[in-house]
């Protein structure tokens, strides 16, 4: 079992739809039982809470589902997870800090697997904005997350159910 968790700042809104994203082509193509699925936040400030309305309205206009609750990334969850995916430099920052160098080679941008953009790229953060930031979220993650799958699939020799 592979194993990959999507972290922004809050989780309610980047990481849930790169999880609900990646989840639908996982169970599409026949993966659930090869690659687990899960997000977080960096930080504390949203614990429990679904995700944000918009970022779950966008993504059920297009077919996908975001179900999780919005936990904070603890240290040990580097143990539990073979890829560590961050939206945006800052949370990248704050996992390399939580890691102590320990689990570096577990932590990447999302962006990164996703050669239609440039490396170092960031996922923006849509809270404060209009719809089309949502929109625009959306569409990283589903080119991205498909980048990403392919890559799992070829890395890990992983064959579909």
């Amino acid at each position: 079992m592979v194993s990959v968790c999507f972290v922004c700042l809050g989780n309610i809104c980047r990481s849930p739809t790169a999880e609900g994203v990646m989840l639908h082509l996982v169970r599409e193509e026949g993966y659930q039982d090869h690659i687990e699925v899960d997000s977080a936040g960096t930080a504390s400030y949203h614990i429990g809470e679904k995700a944000d309305q918009r970022s779950a309205q966008t993504a059920r206009k297009r077919g996908f589902d975001l179900p999780s609750r919005a936990r904070q990334f603890k240290a040990d969850d580097f143990d539990r997870f073979d890829y560590v995916l961050a939206m945006d430099e800052s949370n990248l920052a704050s996992l390399r800090s939580l890691s102590g160098g320990e689990y570096d080679d577990k932590i990447h941008l999302l962006l990164d697997f996703d050669p239609a953009n440039p490396k170092g790229s960031s996922v923006p953060d849509p809270y404060y904005g209009g719809d089309g930031g949502f929109e625009h979220v959306l569409d990283l993650c589903t080119s991205a997350c498909r980048q990403f799958l392919d890559y799992l699939v070829e890395e890990h020799g992983l064959q579909p159910e």
